[in-house]
C-alpha cells in the first residue's frame, strides 16, 4: 500500500502542488485505490484553496460524505479504464475533473484528481442544476454564483501545461514508492545477510575469526572435497561438519557421525566397514558399516587423530579407491562417501612422531578449517550467552533471563579452556540455580570462573600455589590434569593416554603415584 501522507511531504510533489496552485489555481486531491481522499482534513476550516470551486466543495455547507461519495463512485471506472489519464464530469454536473492514475506493477493504486481545468462555457441549465444541488445541500446560491464568476478558466495552453504537471505528480508518486520499495528490499537483504553472519547454520558469532570462517564455508558450499576440521575440544567441530554437509549437493542424503576415540581398534573396524556373519564371536549376522550407511552422503570422522595405524591404512584405501571390505569378508564393496574429519590434535607433530600417516594426512587435508577457541573470539560471548539463555529458558519453559553485567564481565576475563561447551554448561547451571529470578547475579557464577579472573591467570584458577617450588606445582598440575581427564573419559585410560600424549603404562604409573584409583576414591567419597 502507498503511504500517501509521506508521499505528499516529498519535496518534488510539494513544489508541483505550489506551482499548480499559484500559476493555474488548481488544487490536487490524492485519492487511494478505494476512493478515499487522503489529503483533506475536513475538520480544518482554515484550509485555503486556490481554486474557487474547491473552496465551495470544501466549505462547511457540504458534507464530507457528499464529496467522498463522488470519488468512491468514480473508482471502479478509473481502475478498469485502460487509459492512464481521464476527464470526467464533476459532482456538480458542469465542471470537469482531470484524473491521472497511479499504476504500480500494472496494479491500480489510486489517482491524482484536479477540478475545473477545461475551458467550458457551461449552459445555463447545467449551472441551474448545480445551483439547485448546492441549495438543497444547505449551501448559499449567491455564494455559489460568486464562486462561478471568480472561477479561473484555463485556455488550451494552460490546460496542457497543468495536465502535464498533474501527470508528473502521478509519476513522482510511482517513483517515490518504487525507491522506497527498493530501499526496504535492500535493508531486508542486508538484515538477512547480517543475520546470516551472526548465525550460520546454527553457528553463532560476529567476531573476525568467525567472519573469516563463514567466508570459507560460503566458498566450499558447493564442493564435495574432503575437509579436515581442527580445533580444541568444545569449539563446535561437529556443528561445522553438519553445516558443510547441509550446504552441499549431498544435503538430502545421510549425515553420519562416528567418534574414533570411542571405540577400540576392532570395534571401530566393524563399525566403519561392517562385518559378515561369523567374522568374530557375536557376529550372528551380516552388518553394514557406517561407510555403506553413508553411501552418497557424508561421514564425519571425529577425533581422527585417535585412529590406530592399521585403521588409517584401511581408511586411506577407501578414500583413494572408493572400495571397502567388511571384517571377515572377501568381497569388495563400492561406496560413494564424502569424508569430513576432525581432530583437536596436532597431526603434523604426530606425523613426525610416526603415529599418523603422512599420505592419509594429505588425503584428508584437501580443505582445512581451523576453529578459533572461545578465548580467541570473546566478542561472541554476549551473543552465545543470549542464545544459550534463550535455549535453556525455552526448554524449561521459564521466562527469559538475563545475565548481570558483572557476571558478563567475569565471562569476558575467563579463558574458557572448555570453550563453547563449557560456556553452555555454565549457562545451564546458572539457569537452574537462579530459580525464578529474571537477572542472574554474579555470586552464582562458578568459583573457577571467578577465581580464574582474579588477576593471577588460569593457573590460579586450578588452585595451584604459585609461590611454592616449581617441582611441587608441576606435580600438582599433573595430578589435576590426570584426575580431570579420568573423570571426563569415564576412567578410559587408553583414551586418556592418547589425549595426554603418553603411554598407557606411563599413565597407570602416574595414577598409582598420585593415588588416583577409581575404587579407592569411591570408598573415600562414601566415608566422607
Amino acid at each position: 500500500m502507498l503511504d500517501w501522507e509521506d508521499i505528499q511531504q516529498t519535496h518534488v510533489i510539494r513544489k508541483l502542488r505550489t506551482i499548480l496552485g499559484q500559476w493555474f489555481k488548481v488544487d490536487l486531491f490524492f485519492i487511494d485505490a478505494s476512493g478515499q481522499i487522503k489529503n483533506i482534513d475536513f475538520r480544518d476550516s482554515k484550509k485555503e484553496y486556490k481554486n474557487a470551486l474547491s473552496q465551495h466543495l470544501m466549505s462547511r455547507e457540504f458534507s464530507r460524505e457528499w464529496l467522498s461519495r463522488y470519488f468512491i463512485e468514480q473508482t471502479p471506472l478509473l481502475s478498469q479504464a485502460p487509459e492512464l489519464t481521464l476527464h470526467r464530469v464533476g459532482p456538480l454536473g458542469f465542471e470537469t475533473v482531470y484524473f491521472a492514475k497511479v499504476m504500480i506493477q500494472k496494479e491500480y493504486q489510486g489517482t491524482i484528481a484536479a477540478f475545473c481545468l477545461a475551458a467550458i462555457d457551461a449552459p445555463e441549465d447545467l449551472l441551474q442544476a448545480a445551483r439547485l444541488r448546492v441549495v438543497t445541500a444547505g449551501g448559499n446560491a449567491d455564494s455559489f454564483n460568486l464562486s462561478i464568476k471568480s472561477l479561473k478558466v484555463l485556455d488550451k495552453s494552460e490546460q496542457k501545461y497543468s495536465e502535464e504537471l498533474i501527470d508528473l505528480v502521478a509519476q513522482e508518486v510511482v517513483t517515490f514508492h518504487t525507491e522506497i520499495a527498493k530501499r526496504e528490499s535492500r535493508i531486508t537483504e542486508l538484515n538477512q545477510q547480517l543475520e546470516t553472519r551472526y548465525s550460520y547454520h546454527q553457528m553463532i558469532g560476529k567476531s573476525k575469526p568467525m567472519q573469516d570462517l563463514y567466508e570459507v564455508l560460503d566458498k566450499i558450499a558447493s564442493s564435495e572435497a574432503t575437509v579436515l576440521i581442527q580445533g580444541e575440544n568444545g569449539t563446535g567441530k561437529e556443528l561445522i561438519a553438519k553445516s558443510i554437509h547441509y550446504s552441499s549437493p549431498r544435503k538430502d542424503k545421510a549425515f553420519i557421525t562416528v567418534n574414533c576415540s570411542a571405540f577400540n581398534e576392532n570395534l571401530l573396524d566393524s563399525e566403519l566397514f561392517g562385518h559378515v556373519k561369523g567374522a568374530f564371536t557375536g557376529a550372528i549376522k551380516d552388518k553394514k558399516g557406517l561407510f555403506e550407511a553413508a553411501d552418497e552422503g557424508t561421514l564425519f570422522l571425529d577425533e581422527i587423530g585417535d585412529m590406530s595405524p592399521s585403521m588409517q591404512v584401511k581408511l586411506l584405501r577407501v578414500l583413494q579407491q572408493g572400495t571397502l571390505t567388511p571384517v571377515g569378508g572377501t568381497d569388495e564393496r563400492k561406496v560413494d562417501v564424502r569424508v569430513i574429519a576432525a581432530t583437536h590434535r596436532d597431526l603434523k607433530s604426530m606425523i613426525e612422531q610416526g603415529t599418523f600417516r603422512e599420505d592419509l594426512y594429505y588425503r584428508i587435508h584437501v580443505i582445512n578449517l581451523s576453529l578459533p577457541a572461545l578465548r580467541q573470539r570473546k566478542d561472541d560471548i554476549p551473543l552465545l550467552v543470549e542464545h544459550f539463555l534463550k535455549k535453556g529458558c525455552d526448554s524449561k519453559k521459564l521466562p527469559q533471563k538475563v545475565l548481570h553485567q558483572k557476571s558478563l564481565e567475569k565471562f569476558f576475563e575467563y579463558p574458557w579452556p572448555g570453550n563453547i561447551r563449557e560456556l553452555e554448561n555454565e549457562i545451564e547451571r546458572l539457569i537452574v540455580l537462579s530459580g525464578n529470578d529474571k537477572e542472574i547475579p554474579v555470586d552464582l557464577v562458578s568459583q573457577r570462573i571467578l577465581a580464574g579472573v582474579s588477576g593471577t591467570g588460569p593457573l590460579k584458577s586450578l588452585g595451584l600455589d604459585l609461590n611454592g617450588k616449581l617441582k611441587d606445582a608441576i606435580e600438582e598440575l599433573e595430578k589435576k590434569m590426570i584426575l580431570e581427564g579420568l573423570k571426563r573419559t569415564k576412567w578410559n585410560k587408553s583414551r586418556l593416554s592418547k589425549e595426554l600424549g603418553i603411554s598407557r603404562a606411563g599413565l597407570i604409573m602416574k595414577g598409582e603415584k598420585y593415588g588416583l584409583d577409581k575404587r579407592k576414591m569411591a570408598r573415600d567419597d562414601q566415608a566422607a
